[in-house]
């Protein structure tokens, strides 16, 4: 029995583990680099492993961290089985053909920028829409949380409810070879306890190994009303400056739970309901029908809010903008409008068109509500840059620049010890984390031996 690890090693993006036992492979995750253009060599480079020889691919959730390098791995030869939750699967779809699309435009657009200079040089994308649909074509079974399922003699998976996104999930591995058995949990990503749409994380039983997550393992949260609080004084100040607040999302999850906030604000009175509301991202457009399709996966309230008829992002002065046409129409206003759009580290899509727009005005406001890695623009404005490069140019930073954490769909450092404490685990691996994230989280684990695995390291189990 093996374990290995290929990604969010000593870094946050790019989760990908690999279990050998009783003769099989099983993959947990093959996730995309993510931060800036320096990481594009490393998600079009070896895998570490034979993409062919694995049969099992174990998928904890559907963020492009997790499950972006799919398709490249099926390209490569992957043939074996994906195993996801419903949502998870539908999610994963959405993300996939979206990243796949994007990579085909960001091709075609650096080979025009060659052309141009004269060079004869081949762009490719690191994998194609095709390449997408091949991918969908190999999930399979369906995971159900706390339902066991057997993989091959030997080897069983038990998908619990993490928490962090729609349909994500923790999982359990029961590992036996050679009359020896072991158990492995990998944590997934945790999700932030308390929040109104998804129910806690379920730890999954106790185990001998825990590969988990530490993304936010060096501090706490501030609690959700005070987020909440913090958010409705942003825009109600901006309005009052007769500014646009810019909203940096992610489609999965944080728009949505955006989208209820909101509501929840104009209803209380908190915010003007004549305020308008873009959602400026086809993908979380998209993505909200999908978690209307899912409430089982909901908490209680937010089902009940379904079974009475209602709908939990639905607020009055919202529009749903698909087009590039109406996302451009959106910056000729100049105030009183919440812009949330694409991506949350404004690595790419429309956001980086509505910061150039509003980024250099006093009036407006750029609220962040989620982690920006190193190397992104979303990092580099949080971490006070006075100007930035959009577009080729330099833009000021002039706006006022708010960055609320308790809006995180991570767990916190209490909250990942809790989880810690729940599984007992004998050797902890920390992965998913910045390093000296890593380092502060490791000094409170003092009752099991802890690793921080290296990329490509080979532990025997």
């Amino acid at each position: 029995m093996k374990l290995s690890f290929h990604g969010a090693d000593e870094s946050v993006t790019g989760s990908c583990h690999l279990i050998e036992c009783a003769g099989k492979r099983v993959l947990v995750d093959c996730g995309l680099y993510q931060g800036g253009r320096e990481l594009d060599e490393e998600n079009a480079g070896p895998f570490g492993f034979d993409p062919g020889a694995i049969d099992f691919l174990l998928l904890t959730h559907a963020h492009l961290d997790h499950c972006g390098r799919i398709p490249l791995l099926v390209e490569r030869g992957f043939r074996g089985e994906i195993i996801a939750t419903a949502a998870t699967r539908e999610l994963a779809r959405l993300v996939m053909l979206d990243a796949a699309h994007l990579h085909e435009e960001d091709a075609e657009r650096r080979q025009r920028h060659l052309s141009r200079r004269g060079s004869k040089e081949a762009v490719a994308p690191l994998y194609t829409m095709l390449d997408a649909l091949n991918a969908l074509d190999r999930f399979g079974r369906t995971a159900v949380y706390d339902q066991r399922i057997e993989l091959a003699s030997g080897i069983h998976a038990t998908f619990t409810d993490a928490g962090h996104i729609l349909g994500s999930a923790s999982i359990y591995l029961e590992l036996e070879e050679e009359g020896r058995r072991r158990t492995v949990a990998f944590s997934g990503d945790l999700g932030n306890a308390g929040r109104p749409l998804l129910r806690a994380p379920r730890p999954p039983p106790k185990c001998d190994v825990a590969v988990m997550e530490t993304t936010y393992g060096d501090r706490r949260h501030r609690p959700i009303q005070n987020s909440v609080e913090e958010l409705y004084s942003a825009i109600t100040d901006t309005f009052s400056r007769g500014g646009n607040v810019i909203i940096p999302t992610f489609a999965l999850e944080r728009a949505q739970e955006l989208l209820y906030y909101l509501r929840e604000g104009v209803s209380i009175g908190r915010l003007p309901r004549t305020m308008q509301v873009f959602l400026d991202s086809p993908m979380a457009i998209s993505a909200t029908r999908i978690f209307e399709r899912h409430p089982e996966c909901f908490d209680a309230e937010v089902r009940e809010l379904f079974r009475e008829g209602g709908d939990p992002f639905a607020l009055p002065g919202l529009h749903f903008v698909r087009t590039a046409e109406q996302s451009m129409a959106i910056n000729r206003l100049v105030g009183g409008a919440v812009i949330m759009a694409g991506s949350g580290m404004c690595t790419g899509g429309r956001v980086r068109h509505h910061l150039e727009h509003n980024l250099w005005r006093h009036e407006a406001s750029v609220v962040f509500v989620g982690f920006a890695a190193r190397g992104t623009l979303g990092r580099s404005i949080i971490d006070g840059a006075s100007q930035v490069r959009l577009f080729g140019q330099d833009v000021q930073v002039r706006a006022a620049v708010h960055t609320i954490n308790g809006f995180s769909a991570h767990a916190d450092r209490a909250e990942l010890a809790a989880w810690h404490a729940a599984v007992r685990p004998e050797m902890t691996c920390l992965v998913h984390g910045e390093l000296e994230v890593m380092r502060q989280f490791k000094v409170l684990l003092t009752d099991t031996r802890v690793e921080i695995p290296v990329l490509d390291q080979v532990m025997d189990l």
